[in-house]
């Protein structure tokens, strides 16, 4: 996979450079097949109430896919608990937009995570740590407290890129998680099953506002980073869940303002750099925010909980009429008092369209 950088000269008082990140397959490298759109889809369902552990007992009728409004049939339904289906967990530990004293509250957090159960971790778990000279892997594992120990090894901390760089800092790390982030799912687009990714970060700069105008031709460079990065999600069945571990200590105008972008984005005129937010992926990919005030630990356990029971539904896609062609997906659940979570959306191409465009 390459990543390749592009800039946007944007007028914000004086003229200022913002750098976008598309993510693109190589042909060296492997990936899952771009699943052609007259073909079909399979989602990742979590069912919850408005508190509680997911729900379990619902049935394939109790199911409602909407696809542009339009209902789907559901041609293959199963219900999972956890562990009855192959899935891997990515923790990340995003050391270039975190701070070093948040880092270090966070540890012992994060410690009491991978070592609960006695280390015990119901799927093969890898830790990577971003850092600004590259990402830092552990192999798989399901034993915590390797991965906790490998964990206390890292000086996180100390970086050269830091949240008061301004701009072109800025620039750089929202650059550098992008390039993390799909060169996580590239590397795990060979494995099978589900793919959850936990990112402990206040996710990287949004880089937009009400003074930040975009050319046509910037415009349809981000909208393609947003095709590839929201098919690569789609395609390595990636749920992405952000830990902020700031919570509201960010306040709640920095903490919400993502939701500004968090709806789909149907054409090129319609894009900001914040769509690319690390909390509008989580969303968009059927994961969650989640907010710590002061326990780290709960939310990685709240994320987690959602592989205790899911559903998979797949459904046969219409073909669509133009490249990029956005479909906004919606469940409807027969029961009251329940929220259905899955991908939010999907890029649609016509049959014709090649499989390298896809990526």
């Amino acid at each position: 996979m390459s990543i390749h950088r592009r800039f946007a000269s944007i007028l914000f008082g004086s003229l200022l450079s913002t750098a976008c990140a598309v993510a693109q397959q190589t042909p060296q490298q492997t990936a899952p097949a771009a699943q052609p759109q007259s073909g079909k889809i399979t989602l990742d369902v979590v069912v919850t109430p408005k508190s509680g552990a997911p729900v379990s007992d619902l049935q394939a009728q109790d199911f409602t896919l909407l696809d542009n409004k339009t209902p789907r049939p559901i041609t293959s339904f199963r219900a999972f608990a956890q562990s009855q289906e192959p899935a891997e967990v990515v923790l990340v530990i995003d050391d270039v937009n975190t701070e070093f004293q948040t880092i270090a509250y966070a540890r012992p957090q994060i410690d009491k995570f991978l070592r609960a159960n006695a280390g015990h971790l119901p799927y093969p778990t890898t830790l990577a740590v971003v850092t600004d000279t590259g990402t830092n892997i552990q192999n798989a594992t399901t034993d915590g407290n390797a991965l906790s120990a490998a964990f206390d090894q890292y000086e996180v901390g100390l970086k050269t890129l830091r949240r008061d760089t301004g701009i072109y800092g800025a620039e750089d790390r929202s650059d550098l998680g992008l390039r993390a982030l799909s060169s996580l799912m590239n590397r795990e687009s060979t494995r099978p099953g589900r793919k959850i990714i936990l990112w402990v970060s206040p996710g990287w700069p949004l880089l937009s506002g009400p003074r930040l105008d975009l050319g046509a031709k910037q415009e349809q460079q981000i909208f393609s980073d947003i095709v590839a990065l929201s098919s690569q999600l789609r395609n390595t069945r990636t749920t992405l869940y952000n830990i902020n571990p700031l919570g509201a200590g960010e306040g709640v105008m920095r903490t919400n303002y993502y939701e500004a972008f968090a709806k789909g984005v149907q054409r090129p005129s319609q894009v900001e750099i914040g769509d690319l937010s690390l909390q509008v992926l989580a969303t968009q990919s059927g994961g969650q925010v989640l907010n710590a005030d002061n326990d780290i630990t709960s939310l990685l356990q709240k994320a987690m909980a959602d592989t205790s029971a899911y559903y998979q539904l797949t459904f046969d896609a219409p073909p669509a009429q133009h490249p990029d062609e956005y479909h906004q997906l919606l469940i409807q659940l027969a029961k009251p008092g329940l929220t259905a979570r899955t991908l939010q959306g999907y890029y649609g191409q016509p049959p014709s369209t090649s499989t390298a465009a896809l990526q």
